[in-house]
């Protein structure tokens, strides 16, 4: 029973219960709620943990997200709050009506460094990083221009850096930002760098770095940028038994005359004057990219181990080249997108070693929009896999749980706007149905729920299309049950095999 929105989220029902902040005593065992009473979360469900509270240095004070709205599914507004651990009183740090997150105070306890969006009901507004002054009550954004998310970071030993990962061009670096003089400077730029720590000394990072053909370790770098090295080995035999190339970065000409960046990465044993089966994958969000980095369940090294070229494009709407490139994708989810990706069809087909009559596509969340897409708009590709995507996008507005994203992305509801829903929906496109396809779903996927894949399905089989679905009940949005990975790699790269292998 509920009597209002975000009753449920990604896979997690709200039933009526709400997240509070406790403190313990770690010498008695007694705990204490800091936020009694309260009807909203400390921090903001489901996903708030310890990376949206922080203590003050003395253990006296602590800064926490939280999104106190009235309707929560409709709004991305989150604040700092200041919590007194002693009495417990409550002070609103910031009043931006987008989102601030991840506080973290400085080593001396003066400056509260957060995240920070500009535009209301706007995920993918850029995250910048900012910082309020406990002394002055003022706050100041540091890294204004810096046209890249701020994400993981933290705070050098003496509180005169920040250190920071963010997506740039296919990778998630590390960036080093002078907090005076707002100076930013890139130390490290290769793979996916995430969870940093800096060394009691102050003169180390250490962090988890993971690539297409490496999975997740743990590495040092200096905080000037030098002295890289692995610290963690227990891949190490596992790997040295594998033939694993690495993603080739490419450049192409998409929409509008656009540069695309996208990876290319070659099967084991690579022979260059044979032609291989290709596989291009879609990436979800819209507003994301495949960066170079390790996947559990979208791992392109297991696909290109089955005897694949995998081709796998950033388009118009990806993460790590600018704001302006994300912003274009919203109202235009079949457009410039899909361009992007059929002149990378067009550029993976020129490759000698491509067989171009067999070459396929697969994607999930908008990747799966895209491949609903792509089923009623092109028959170039020899099969599809769709996996969590949004079907019919007027009954996918009626059933997910975060509504602020579809009436930013269709500009409105669908009864204020219903032009723009119909022309991005693929359930308008049925009759151009051509393509043997693959749908994939989570019965506890609420962000997509899986009536959309049911839909996409029946419209298949309808149509008299090869098809088949395959369903985990057990599953969200995105599969993480080792014994469900391994069944999904076998569907995914026996249905590949049944068509473009012939």
């Amino acid at each position: 029973m509920t009597d209002g929105l975000l009753y449920r989220h990604w896979d997690t029902w709200k039933e009526g219960k709400f997240n509070h902040l406790f403190i313990a005593d770690v010498e008695t065992g007694t705990f204490r709620d800091l936020t009694p009473g309260e009807r909203h979360d400390f921090p903001p469900f489901p996903w708030g943990g310890s990376g949206d509270y922080s203590f003050s240095p003395d253990g006296k004070k602590i800064c926490v997200a939280a999104k106190m709205v009235e309707m929560e599914a409709i709004s991305t507004n989150t604040d700092l709050f200041l919590i007194d651990v002693a009495t417990g009183n409550m002070t609103k740090l910031t009043d931006n009506e987008a989102a601030d997150e991840s506080p973290s105070y400085s080593p001396d306890g003066r400056y509260i460094a957060y995240r920070t969006q500009r535009v209301p009901g706007f995920e993918s507004d850029r995250w910048r990083l900012a910082l309020y002054d406990t002394k002055k009550g003022t706050h100041r954004i540091l890294t204004e221009g810096f046209d890249r998310w701020v994400e993981d970071y933290t705070w050098s030993r003496d509180g005169k850096y920040i250190y920071f990962a963010a997506v740039d061009n296919g990778n998630k670096g590390l960036f080093k930002l002078d907090t005076a003089s707002g100076k930013i400077k890139k130390i490290l730029g290769k793979g996916t760098s995430s969870s940093l720590a800096v060394t009691p000394d102050g003169k180390t990072i250490v962090f988890v770095r993971r690539s297409f053909d490496f999975p997740h370790s743990i590495w040092k770098i200096s905080t000037s940028g030098k002295h890289l090295a692995r610290l963690s080995h227990f891949n190490d035999a596992v790997i040295s038994r594998l033939d694993l190339n690495s993603a080739e970065d490419i450049r192409y000409k998409g929409a509008d005359g656009a540069t695309i960046q996208a990876f290319l990465i070659k099967p084991p044993h690579f022979d260059s004057h044979k032609r291989y089966p290709a596989i291009v994958l879609v990436h979800g969000g819209p507003q994301s990219a495949f960066i170079d980095a390790w996947y559990t369940n979208w791992n392109a090294q297991v696909f290109a181990a089955a005897g694949y070229i995998i081709f796998i494009p950033n388009f118009h709407g990806s993460d790590g080249f600018g704001q302006d490139f994300i912003n274009e994708i919203s109202g235009d989810w079949g457009g410039k997108c899909y361009i992007d990706i059929m002149k990378g069809f067009d550029y993976l087909a020129s490759l000698p070693f491509v067989d171009a009559k067999r070459i396929g596509a697969a994607g999930a969340s908008y990747g799966g929009y895209m491949i609903d897409w792509i089923e009623g708009h092109t028959d170039r590709f020899a099969c599809l896999i769709s996996m969590a995507g949004p079907y019919n996008l007027v009954s996918e507005y009626g059933t997910t749980e975060e509504l602020w994203f579809p009436e930013w992305e269709f500009r409105g509801t669908p009864y204020e706007n219903p032009m723009e829903y119909e022309r991005w929906s693929p359930s308008n496109f049925v009759s151009n149905f051509k393509t043997p396809c693959m749908v994939v779903v989570g019965e506890r996927d609420y962000r997509v729920p899986f009536s959309e894949g049911l839909q996409m399905f029946t419209a298949l089989q309808r149509m008299g299309i090869t098809s088949r679905l395959v369903y985990f009940p057990d599953e969200g949005h995105w599969i993480l049950k080792l014994q469900n990975v391994k069944f999904y790699y076998e569907q995914f790269i026996g249905w590949m095999d049944r068509f473009l292998k012939r």
